[in-house]
């Protein structure tokens, strides 16, 4: 090879590698104060958007963050206008990042599938937290008074994406209900992200980094079961998986109605498990958004057909008492294995009594290990951090192994009392980000499980 050209080539990789290297080390530097650019699309850019608009949306836009760092997981969030006068300026005050970034529990450090699943489910579970206008986290000022006037409340959402893909979401209210009148995407600074993991977890960042930051499938993830809690008794309950009972639709699921797409009559809960084939979601995509242009299938076949359950009286490793597991075996219809959908550490007896209208109403959360609600208040928020939270729930085959909800497409378990008998425990299951419900299955509780009420 010409000495010329050999030279000009590993100059050209030399560059190439300088490039990267310094693209990769920019990415997580931090300063005490950083400007972040907001996304915002039209109704024509996010035709699928699900959310209930208000009659003023996008009537309040361009605008951008300054985010302040106040000390080591303690940031404000200036959400201002880029140079409409007639737009407020709202400021998130003091928010704890602890509380968004994940974090493991006690119990699940020093165990290399639960902290694997942890920081995994964290990342793949959206967690919007709401804050009131009245709120001494929340501060809104100028503009021409509308914002001032009505608005309902202000929320942060971390995405069910990769790492760092952030919301800001402003709601008024219109006819007696929430309406979404400001939605913006935005990139949370990684070097702080970093800074923070490795201040809560103690533990390098550089061991998860590419797990959190891309999708990386930890099927097959051993789970060792003990270390989360200590069965204390255990017995067989009845339950009725109601076949050919019609699909309930409430809540998010009727707004979501749009991002469900089947090519058969969807009218019974076994309409969805006996034809997975048949049943596809809209895609959520970074930044953050449905796209029925990128299609989600489905693995029902894992949970196809119920075989029996469980529940258990459990002791968390959290320590709480009196909290319950419920353990649904199902068969699977393609390969005749048995996986096993767990949800534990939660009170039955605290549970609400509601029809099944209501369910939405109910315990309703996600997949994974100290994981936060989907939707809550930064009051609540504070109170019950997820790293302390005695629940979880994963699915597992008959050697523990961690089965991919996300791809079997169940994103976390739905459960309330029966409206009319405390000794029934309905059951329902999400679909993937919560498009439709999947399954409802009616449990049939012991006595002695019924006798306390909270």
């Amino acid at each position: 090879m010409n000495r010329k050209i050999l030279t000009g080539s590993l100059v050209v990789a030399c560059l190439g590698t300088a490039t990267a290297l310094w693209s990769f080390t920019e990415r997580y530097n931090t300063h005490d104060v950083t400007l972040i650019d907001v996304k915002e699309y039209t109704t024509d850019e996010y035709p699928e958007d699900p959310a209930p608009l208000s009659a003023f949306y996008k009537k309040y836009g361009g605008r951008s963050i300054e985010l302040t760092k106040n000390d080591e997981t303690h940031f404000n969030f200036v959400l201002s206008p880029d140079s409409d006068d007639r737009v407020a300026t709202i400021t998130f005050k003091d928010i704890d990042l602890e509380l968004f970034v994940p974090k493991l529990s006690d119990w699940s450090s020093q165990d290399e599938g639960l902290e694997k699943i942890t920081f995994v489910d964290r990342e793949w579970n959206r967690q919007q937290v709401s804050f009131l206008p009245s709120s001494e986290h929340i501060e809104i000022e100028g503009g021409d008074g509308f914002e001032l006037e009505n608005i309902h409340s202000v929320h942060l959402a971390r995405n069910c994406l990769n790492a760092g893909l952030w919301e800001v979401l402003l709601f008024t209210e219109e006819d007696g209900d929430k309406k979404l009148y400001y939605q913006g995407w935005f990139d949370f600074p990684m070097g702080h992200y970093k800074n923070i993991f490795e201040e809560i977890n103690q533990i390098s960042y550089w061991k998860h980094w590419y797990r959190l930051e891309h999708w990386v499938d930890p099927e097959g993830t051993e789970i060792n079961l003990s270390k989360l809690r200590k069965v204390q008794s255990e017995e067989d309950v009845m339950v009725d998986p109601l076949p050919n009972e019609r699909i309930i639709v409430a809540g998010e699921q009727k707004r979501k109605i749009r991002t469900l797409k089947a090519s058969t009559n969807l009218v019974t809960w076994s309409d969805i498990y006996s034809q997975p084939e048949k049943i596809q979601f809209a895609s959520f995509v970074p930044p953050g958004q449905y796209k029925l242009s990128t299609i989600w299938n489905n693995q029902y076949w894992k949970v196809g057909q119920f075989d029996s359950a469980l529940m258990r009286e459990i002791k968390p490793a959290s320590g709480e008492q009196g909290l319950q597991e419920l353990e649904i075996t199902f068969e699977d219809t393609d390969s005749g294995d048995k996986n096993r959908l767990i949800i534990s550490g939660f009170d039955v007896n605290a549970l609400p009594q509601l029809d099944t209208q209501d369910y939405p109403k109910g315990l309703y959360m996600p997949m994974g290990i100290n994981v936060p609600p989907f939707y809550q208040s930064y009051d609540q928020l504070k109170t019950s951090p997820p790293d302390q939270s005695s629940y979880f729930s994963m699915i597992l085959d008959e050697d523990n192994q961690w089965i991919n909800h996300h791809e079997t497409s169940i994103d976390g378990p739905v459960m309330h009392l029966d409206k009319d008998d405390k000794s029934i425990l309905h059951v329902y299951l999400l679909s993937y980000e919560r498009h439709t419900l999947i399954r409802h299955f009616k449990v049939e509780l012991n006595n002695k499980l019924t006798l306390a009420s909270h």
